[in-house]
């Protein structure tokens, strides 16, 4: 924010509303009505084409910030017009940018694209195994470590944590072994030997679940769907979750179509559902 001293000596701090230069082929009128509340904003090109969806507790300032950055040029130059959305709060926010973000792709909005492969490290008999969520539905099976984009990602993950917790390259399937010979971890003493039968399987899965325990992936706490109410500016809303998978607004029913894991979703919920404090609604 300017600041400025006036002629009396008072420091004078302008409305950043009144000092940003917008572009010009976006339409005044579609800025002016910008509330100053949660929810999310909508770049849209000459064709109505989302080109980037945002979120914040302060619609109008995030959207002034965006015409400020001249990083964002590219963006700008092919935006037409921009909407809006209210939320009852931060959360809903927050869901409504992930679910309109996965149904329409924007150009600009990299990050938070749907990751179409997302895999996962599950432990089956003390070893680990590379697991898909178009074959498991993740939010309803134990034992499952990591949220990973791509295969490669969950197993250089593998690799990274074998290598700081000493474990068998054999038996974390990072490398092809024969009965009783060593792995190369063993042969530098990186590995306490269960490719050679001096570390127990169970024992060795043991320490290998303790290695990816701070990555586990928590279970859908709740037997269907729930709504988290949240209001904001006289605006009371309630956001449905089911399976860790955002279902919109509206009343909460007992029936509902499958809800499929969404890794977005959970990691916006995790923290806040399971650590309590949000107001919520069972059916």
């Amino acid at each position: 924010m300017r600041t400025h001293v006036n002629s009396v000596g008072l420091l004078i701090r302008a409305d950043p509303a009144l000092l940003f230069t917008y572009p010009a082929h976006i339409p005044r009128d579609c800025i002016d009505v910008l509330p100053q509340q949660p929810g999310i904003y909508i770049f849209r090109d000459e064709a109505a084409t989302p080109i980037y969806i945002g979120k914040s507790v302060n619609i109008r300032h995030r959207v002034l910030s965006h015409l400020r950055t001249p990083e964002e040029a590219q963006m700008l130059a092919r935006t037409r017009h921009i909407d809006f959305e209210r939320t009852g709060g931060e959360l809903g926010a927050l869901l409504r940018e992930a679910m309109l973000i996965r149904e329409h792709q924007p150009v600009f909005n990299v990050k938070l694209r749907q990751q179409r492969d997302m895999c996962s490290i599950a432990l089956r008999e003390h070893r680990p195994e590379i697991v898909f969520a178009k074959e498991i539905d993740f939010g309803r099976t134990d034992g499952l470590f990591g949220l990973f984009g791509t295969k490669k990602a969950a197993q250089e993950t593998l690799k990274n944590v074998a290598q700081s917790a000493s474990l068998c390259s054999v038996l974390t399937g990072l490398e092809k072994g024969s009965p009783g010979r060593p792995c190369f971890a063993r042969q530098i003493a990186r590995c306490r030997g269960g490719c050679t039968g001096e570390e127990s399987v169970a024992d060795h899965g043991a320490r290998l679940a303790a290695a990816l325990g701070h990555m586990q992936v928590r279970r859908w706490p709740y037997e269907g769907p729930i709504a988290i109410v949240e209001e904001s500016g006289g605006l009371r809303q309630k956001q449905l979750v089911d399976n860790w998978c955002y279902l919109g607004t509206g009343k909460l029913k007992k029936k509902r179509g499958a809800a499929r894991f969404d890794a977005a979703v959970y990691h916006i919920l995790q923290r806040p559902l399971l650590e309590g404090g949000l107001a919520i609604e069972l059916p």
